[in-house]
């Protein structure tokens, strides 16, 4: 399966509104970050992880010509905004499309895109089927999917292992019990924020520590913010086997 990095930033993305720091004024195309989500694609289709603001871009910077599913980690608004989006691809398949979020999350996103879930169905509104995530794994598009409970300061997010390969965003801690299901994987996708402590977030010594605790082979840093530095200097400092993830990366795994 290929894994393409359809945003690597944190919530606000990079660069950010009206800040002139050298990150958001950088000519460098990685330093340039939309809002962290990736596409897990395979012969049966393609997956999204996460709508964000930037969806309706994500998938057209991708080409992106079909969409079978999409899994939540979290309901914030960085992750679920785009969802209203996925119309193009109810209009072009001519069928609703697979959400697969948590109780918790699927409650904020029929608060959210209440019009989607009403009585009366407005023509032209997104047609979306919710499917419950817990602890079990679940299949999609032949895929085993086992997900992964990290939390996010007090906040539940579930994080997602297929295969060999592992993705966490918006993650400061994980229980002994979560990381076990991480163990083995080849590739980890994870968050790192900054460098300075964050409340809710890894930041990149946290990360590194964990990618190397879990024995991890190769290890990807994304959700970054404007103040972790430049991707080309940050780059020469990370041991060897991890780097950071920019937009647009597709990785064979």
């Amino acid at each position: 399966m290929k894994v393409t990095f359809l945003g690597t930033g944190t919530s606000q993305g990079v660069p950010v509104i009206a800040c002139g720091c050298e990150v958001c004024s950088s000519a460098n195309h990685k330093d340039k970050r939309l809002r962290s989500s990736i596409m897990i694609s395979s012969p049966a289709g393609n997956i999204v992880v996460d709508t964000t603001p930037d969806f309706r871009y994500q998938m057209l910077r991708e080409k992106v010509q079909h969409l079978e599913a999409v899994l939540i980690t979290h309901s914030h608004k960085d992750h679920i905004a785009g969802m209203d989006d996925i119309r193009a691809f109810n209009y072009f398949q001519q069928s609703p499309i697979d959400i697969y979020a948590t109780d918790f999350s699927q409650n904020v996103i029929m608060r959210e895109f209440a019009y989607a879930f009403a009585d009366y169905k407005y023509p032209g509104i997104p047609e979306i089927n919710l499917k419950a995530i817990d602890d079990e794994p679940f299949e999609v598009n032949g895929l085993r999917i086992i997900p992964i409970q990290v939390m996010h300061y007090k906040m539940p997010v579930t994080g997602f292992r297929i295969h060999d390969f592992t993705y966490i965003t918006d993650a400061n801690s994980i229980a002994p019990e979560e990381k076990d299901k991480i163990r083995g994987s080849k590739v980890m996708v994870v968050n790192a924020l900054r460098r300075e402590k964050h409340i809710s977030h890894f930041t990149l010594d946290e990360a590194v520590a964990l990618g190397q605790e879990l024995e991890i082979p190769q290890v990807y840093f994304t959700h970054i913010s404007h103040q972790l530095g430049l991707h080309d200097e940050v780059m020469k400092e990370l041991p060897a086997g991890m780097a950071l993830a920019y937009d647009g990366l597709s990785i064979e795994i």
